[in-house]
């Protein structure tokens, strides 16, 4: 299984003010999107290869 890599309540806390708020739609867990994004370029891996624990590859890319 995976190492997965999810950010500490301390650095969520110092990136929220940079989310967009939220209009209409309730948006995807920012943390685990983030740290999706964080465990594939740290890992060179290709947006597919994503684990699915940190949800959809679509979803990681477009964020």
């Amino acid at each position: 299984m995976f190492d997965l890599f999810w950010l500490t309540d301390a650095q969520m806390a110092r990136l929220e003010p940079y989310f967009p708020k939220s209009h209409g739609k309730p948006r995807v867990d920012d943390r685990r999107v983030l740290s999706g994004i964080i465990f594939i370029n740290c890992n060179g891996l290709r947006w597919r290869d994503a684990p699915a624990a940190y949800g959809p590859h679509k979803t990681l890319y477009n964020r």
